[in-house]
């Protein structure tokens, strides 16, 4: 079939189609199309044209993370969700919204604000999409409190492979009938049908917010009595600014206090770990006062995060740009660290024990107390080194099968020479749900483990 009648095919459908750009590449493959459907009903219609003449399609919101993950094997039609952009229904009264795949997590938080409301989610990437946010996962700060889009998820329109609409969930949270669908699919990566809105639960806006923020440069005294922790003793003195942070986190996040987040940014071992806490709702500065006590004589009190709340890690930037950077996250190398082992004496510093290994310089960002971590190296570091680093992480933070380590970002050069995912123990299973869902393996076709 020859590419006008491909693209007659879509244009048939109603829906706005154009030819794709440099803009448009999916971790550097390019695709021929891009439609830009309106509704769930024109995205049933692209996906039915494309199931008549095996076509495969990768769908796409504000497209910034479109260089995130393995490419595609195949991608002839882009399937962007931009003018999915409504907020479809705010039920205030029972703290709940519907909004299209394609509105922006910014909108959101704006129209919700209106009403007194948020969606407890910190979006680490600015411009990501409501779709963008559940197909990827990923998540911020108050994951710790809240969780993450999958927990605060509460009902789903999704387009199958074949063109089916099917919806999960409700417009209440008591109502879970086919809650499941929406957790699937969440962190999916487009590979087993398009999201095209989502239902979630809702949290009023805190009366106040707080942070306390504190430099950990050498050992720490905290103002506790030691207490046992997964069957050891954590001491409240260390050696070490990472063992500092062993006894300084579990002391914030086990206190009656209720922080909101625990973070910690760490550009350079070489240089000072910054510890940031927030705490929300009735009382928030004194609570934030106390926490004080907890960290440190560096803490302080502020009404504003720091400059790097809720943002990815910035790698120490080489003296000019990698050559080819623009088309792949202007050469972004990021990984993330899951299900970290508190038990690691060396935990936090794991990365930096790994970048020491491989020769290269590591940026680390996230939370210990969500047990979640994202790496940063500079843009344009050897591909093989950054192969090393990735299995020399993995070495220490994948310890009886507790951690894991994903490799989000990374050049196309760079993406062959490593394993994005690590073991998978339920790979089998992802297999044969993708066969439910895809068997033609029509959508995001080899995005996802195993060439899913």
């Amino acid at each position: 079939m020859s590419e006008r009648d491909v693209r007659d095919a879509l244009e048939a459908t109603g829906v706005a189609v154009r030819a794709a750009g440099d803009e448009d590449e999916v971790a550097g493959v390019r695709p021929s199309w891009v439609a830009l459907p309106e509704s769930a009903e024109e995205i049933a219609a692209v996906m039915r044209v494309c199931a008549a003449h095996d076509l495969a399609a990768v769908a796409t919101g504000g497209g910034t993370k479109l260089h995130w993950s393995a490419p595609p094997r195949r991608c002839d039609v882009l399937v962007d969700l931009c003018c999915l952009n409504r907020v479809v229904e705010h039920a205030a009264g029972d703290l709940v919204v519907r909004a299209q795949a394609g509105v922006t997590v910014e909108a959101l938080a704006r129209t919700l604000a209106e009403e007194g409301q948020e969606l407890a989610l910190d979006v680490p990437v600015p411009g990501s999409t409501v779709g963008g946010l559940l197909a990827t996962g990923i998540a911020g700060p108050r994951r710790f409190r809240h969780g993450t889009a999958r927990d605060l998820l509460i009902g789903v329109t999704v387009v199958l492979a074949d063109g089916t609409i099917a919806r999960s969930g409700g417009k209440v949270v008591k109502n879970v009938a086919g809650y499941d669908l929406g957790k699937l699919f969440t962190g999916s990566y487009g590979t087993l049908g398009i999201i095209a809105d989502a239902t979630f639960r809702l949290h009023p806006l805190p009366a106040a917010r707080a942070w306390v923020t504190a430099t950990v440069e050498r050992p720490v005294t905290v103002t506790v009595e030691p207490y046992v922790y997964e069957g050891k003793t954590l001491e409240t003195t260390s050696t070490d600014v990472a063992a500092s942070l062993r006894a300084v986190i579990p002391a914030i996040t086990e206190s009656p206090l209720e922080p909101s987040a625990v973070e910690v940014d760490w550009p350079d071992v070489d240089g000072p770990c910054t510890v940031a806490v927030l705490v929300e709702g009735a009382a928030a500065a004194e609570r934030a006062k106390t926490l004080c006590g907890l960290m440190g004589e560096t803490a302080e009190v502020t009404e504003e995060p720091p400059p790097w709340w809720g943002r990815l890690p910035e790698p120490l930037l080489p003296d000019r740009p990698p050559a080819g950077a623009g088309s792949t996250g202007d050469g972004e190398i990021l990984l993330e660290v899951r299900n970290i082992p508190y038990r690691l004496a060396g935990g936090f510093v794991g990365p930096f024990e790994a970048a020491r290994e491989a020769g290269v310089r590591a940026a680390v960002r996230g939370s210990l107390a969500a047990q979640v971590l994202h790496v940063a190296l500079p843009p344009g570091t050897e591909p093989g080194r950054v192969a090393a680093f990735t299995s020399r992480l993995r070495d220490h933070m994948e310890t009886d099968g507790e951690g894991r380590v994903v490799v989000l970002a990374v050049p196309p050069e760079t993406g062959r020479r490593l394993d994005r995912w690590g073991h998978i123990g339920a790979l089998r299973l992802m297999h044969r749900v993708k066969e439910r869902f895809d068997p033609d393996r029509r959508l995001s076709p080899g995005r996802f483990p195993g060439g899913i």
